[in-house]
């Protein structure tokens, strides 16, 4: 494994729409291992392929509603199409691609997706919380969406540093 460099909001890739994932070999395997690592190294909860400057349908999501004692857990996520949506949330969201920039964005409470995993092999993964916020933040990126496109306002460094965030 190795970790890539993640691209940031100069860098034209960001805003492209990605291609299909058609082949799901060695290749793939490495690019998913390589996205994992640079994902846990950054200290983020999601990455798509385009951050890293690969134009395929491939995120990665770090489930973090588990239950007490259990590990956090990598979702691979190949050719994901958003299925179902419920509920609203409305809150600060940052991007590894935009660093220390932030803004109030609304997204669905309740996601669920249609993926292929690495081999090819259909499945459905649902997400609440900051889950479902991942998900739809990381297959925005697919489509060459940013979240800051989609933010209600920007936060101030006034409002980082001290916390208190008006919705």
């Amino acid at each position: 494994m190795a970790t890539r460099n993640i691209l940031t909001k100069e860098e034209p890739t960001l805003y492209k729409t990605s291609r299909p994932v058609k082949v799901f070999d060695a290749r793939l395997h490495q690019l998913l291992d390589d996205m994992a690592e640079t994902l846990l190294q950054s200290g983020g909860v999601g990455l798509a392929a385009p951050q890293v400057g690969v134009l395929r349908r491939a995120v990665l999501v770090i489930e973090t509603n588990v239950p007490e004692g259990e590990e956090e857990k990598i979702i691979e996520l190949l050719n994901p199409e958003i299925i179902e949506r419920s509920g609203e949330q409305r809150g600060a969201e940052g991007c590894l691609s935009f660093p220390d920039e932030y803004g109030i964005v609304t997204r669905p409470m309740e996601v669920t997706v249609r993926a292929q995993d690495r081999y090819g092999n259909e499945f459905t993964v649902s997400g609440t919380g900051l889950t479902a916020r991942c998900f739809c933040h990381e297959i925005d990126h697919l489509d060459g969406v940013v979240f800051t496109s989609l933010c209600e306002r920007m936060l101030t460094q006034e409002e980082l540093e001290n916390g208190q965030i008006e919705e």
